[in-house]
């Protein structure tokens, strides 16, 4: 009788266990590859996020448009080099939340005497930028108008002045393969959880 008593706490004790092992991994992959959180360090998207916001992003968009926002690995830089070939340097070595401004084969040009930032001749409305964009980093310095190559992103912080962003060659174009996902939700603080459109 304490036998079968035993058998039957210990069988309890291996299923409880084998639910929450498979909870865990249930939850981890959906983490890894449905949903990531996001921590917001910096000045650089200001005012659409402010450091220590959370944001959700996911990881699987993967068709990123002109007013998305990303979640981007930057330990590699894309830009050209003296005979116009695009190469990789080392980078930022970062994560960064930015704006996508132009995707592959879109044509970007920044005026930074009047702040204007047009892709494939239209002036962008861009309604939450902070101020005009009239610093150039030097990435692409004199090669405005540029095409956005195959596999790639443009991107740019919404508190232009103080963005570190593809204006800059420790940024540069963002390879696609080094976004981390787009991101959709603010979770924190609480009083501004919401979508992100």
């Amino acid at each position: 009788m304490e036998n079968k008593s035993e058998n039957s706490i210990l069988k309890e004790i291996y299923e409880l266990c084998e639910t929450v092992l498979i909870a865990f991994f249930t939850v981890s992959l959906f983490l890894a590859y449905v949903v990531r959180v996001s921590d917001v360090d910096g000045p650089s998207m200001e005012n659409t996020f402010h450091t220590a916001d959370k944001v959700i992003s996911l990881p699987l968009a993967r068709n990123f448009r002109t007013g998305d926002v990303i979640v981007a690995n930057t330990d590699e830089s894309g830009v050209y080099d003296e005979d116009g070939s695009l190469i990789h340097v080392e980078g930022l070595n970062k994560t960064v939340i930015k704006r996508v401004i132009a995707s592959e084969g879109q044509t970007i040009d920044i005026d930074f005497e009047s702040g204007s930032v047009t892709v494939d001749g239209v002036l962008l409305d861009e309604p939450y930028i902070t101020g005009l964009t009239h610093n150039d980093e030097g990435a692409f310095t004199g090669k405005y108008p540029l095409t956005v190559p195959e596999g790639y992103v443009f991107v740019m912080g919404d508190n232009r002045a103080v963005s570190m962003d593809s204006r800059s060659p420790k940024i540069g174009f963002v390879d696609e393969n080094r976004i981390i996902g787009k991101v959709v939700l603010r979770i924190f603080p609480f009083d501004s959880f919401g979508k992100i459109g």
